[in-house]
């Protein structure tokens, strides 16, 4: 292993117990994964995850690319709930602490 290149150290964003909890708080019945409140769930939390990187990784600029994407797709999830059932959309954002 390189130097500086410790896997033990470096945090996962999204490790498989935590993608787990998140779709077990978010689903909308038994064996949903892909609904749209879990998949904005998940895209929430990647966000956090990487907000809290750039505050120690502020020149991180593909991160940031692959951020803006992510808070893009997440945008579009919402807007989509919000047109199809605006009561979904209104409790996964109370539900998140999403503001808007």
């Amino acid at each position: 292993m390189e130097a500086g290149h410790d896997k033990e150290r470096v945090p996962v964003s999204l490790n498989k117990e935590r993608k787990t909890a998140l779709i077990e708080t978010h689903k909308t019945h038994e064996g949903d994964t892909g609904s749209p409140e879990v998949q904005i769930a998940l895209l929430s939390e990647r966000i956090d995850y990487l907000t809290e990187h750039f505050k120690t990784h502020a020149k991180d600029h593909h991160s940031r690319q692959g951020l803006l994407k992510i808070v893009g797709k997440r945008r579009r999830l919402l807007d989509y709930l919000k047109s199809t059932d605006p009561q979904r959309y209104q409790g996964i954002i109370r539900k998140l602490g999403i503001r808007k």
